[in-house]
């Protein structure tokens, strides 16, 4: 393998969605030759033609920008020729669970196939997409010596160092976060994290083995999933009690070892409502870790059973939803609670409205419901208002233009409470 630190070092980063896009451009902005594979044709061509197709990356288009115009970064559709190209490759392909959360390897698994029929003697590839543990050696590992007859730990190395950035600010946290990184030997582990040192410059925590890397992330998810059902938990009965939760939070969490989470109608993204079940479907399945993913798929049906119990049947009653993203100011639907809520609200054959800033009216009607502007006549005939993600737009929200509104459902317990009840509107957080 050539130096690491050398002048002449390549990267191929398999995968170009925001973060695999993001890590390609940083990589080409600290001396690496990268080469980007998607399968994306649209995707490939706009990374060659010096474009950005990630948007609100602080950073992100500036760096794509210079590394064009340095030819540091190009991309292809063809993965087994940047593989062959380069001395570290970077595997950022989602793994996914499907409608009965299930895990789904159809997106990595032809890529690793690909991987493996480009892969050459001294190559070191570090899988960076959350993983079930033990898959980097004995499902991805595996499944390259089978195709490229090599050896790993021989002819090629492995390390397996996962993302732990949040959207919207990729580059700031990989600069901030440390990086764990492990690997499948000990010259695994010396590669791996002498890239990370010069690609990143971050903190590293280097751990035992691919393994412990794997399972630190999944843990990480869980933690985050098990603390918000407490939260919501809490929030139900504080409800129950009359108690306000986000007064309880405050309170509670001014005591150090209290870091009670903050309730919602749900929890959404690629992360955390997905990445449990990589542990619950491997043997989890009993206990705290399945419980927590049941009380937060279950938010918003307990919103709108709340809804229910102050306006009754919701039959033929025109309910607006603010947000159809997962969460504020991200353009992205993955396990949003929207799509809960929607469920849940065609149940009820209630008249379903929605409003995204973020998306266009096609986008919003392909999730079976009419899209609604802020400024349309129609405001005047909405019956509830829930608010699922607070995106920036909605801060400065009037709602003077909801003139026959009953009830604002307040899914993030962000809106003024005084200002709404003002009009007339009944409010209610979630535990507030």
């Amino acid at each position: 393998m050539k130096e690491i630190s050398g002048h002449l070092s390549s990267v191929a980063v398999i995968g170009l969605g925001k973060i695999g896009f993001t890590l390609a451009a940083v990589f080409a902005n600290k001396g690496f030759t990268v080469y980007g594979a998607d399968v994306n044709e649209q995707v490939v061509n706009s990374v060659n033609d010096g474009k950005c197709h990630i948007k609100n990356e602080p950073g992100l288009e500036q760096l794509a920008q210079n590394a064009y115009k340095q030819r540091t970064l190009s991309a292809t559709l063809n993965t087994p020729e940047a593989v062959k190209k380069s001395d570290v490759v970077i595997v950022i392909v989602p793994v996914l669970v499907d409608e009965q959360n299930n895990i789904d390897y159809q997106y990595i698994d032809p890529a690793v196939e690909e991987i493996a029929k480009g892969i050459k003697k001294g190559t070191l590839i570090i899988f960076e997409t959350t993983l079930p543990t033990g898959d980097t050696r004995n499902r991805f590992g595996k499944k390259i010596e089978e195709i490229s007859k090599l050896r790993m730990g021989e002819d090629f190395y492995l390390a397996y160092s996962p993302e732990r950035v949040y959207s919207n600010r990729i580059i700031q946290d990989l600069g901030n976060y440390p990086k764990v990184v492990g690997g499948l030997d000990g010259k695994s582990l010396e590669l791996a994290s002498a890239f990370y040192e010069k690609a990143l410059g971050c903190e590293l925590i280097k751990v035992s083995s691919l393994e412990t890397a794997e399972f630190s992330k999944v843990a990480e998810c869980v933690y985050r999933d098990v603390n918000i059902a407490l939260a919501n938990e809490l929030a139900k009965f504080a409800d129950d009690k009359g108690v306000n939760m986000p007064e309880v939070i405050a309170a509670s969490n001014s005591q150090p070892f209290s870091h009670l989470h903050f309730p919602g109608v749900g929890v959404g993204g690629h992360c955390i409502p997905i990445y449990p079940y990589f542990f619950i479907n491997k043997g989890l399945n009993n206990g705290i870790t399945s419980m927590a993913r049941e009380v937060n798929d279950k938010m918003s049906d307990y919103a709108v059973l709340q809804i229910e119990k102050e306006i009754g049947s919701l039959e033929n009653k025109n309910i607006l939803i603010l947000g159809l993203a997962f969460r504020e100011n991200v353009k992205e639907t993955t396990k949003s609670s929207t799509l809960l809520l929607i469920k849940h609200l065609r149940e009820k054959q209630a008249n379903i409205f929605l409003n995204d800033p973020l998306f266009n009216e096609d986008e919003i009607k392909s999730y079976g419901a009419v899209s609604l502007a802020l400024n349309d006549k129609q405001l005047s005939d909405i019956d509830v208002l829930i608010l699922q993600a607070f995106h920036e737009q909605y801060k400065d929200l009037d709602f003077n233009s909801f003139s026959n509104c009953k009830m604002v459902l307040d899914g993030r317990n962000v809106l003024n409470k005084e200002e709404i009840e003002s009009l007339g509107m009944k409010y209610k957080g979630i535990g507030n």
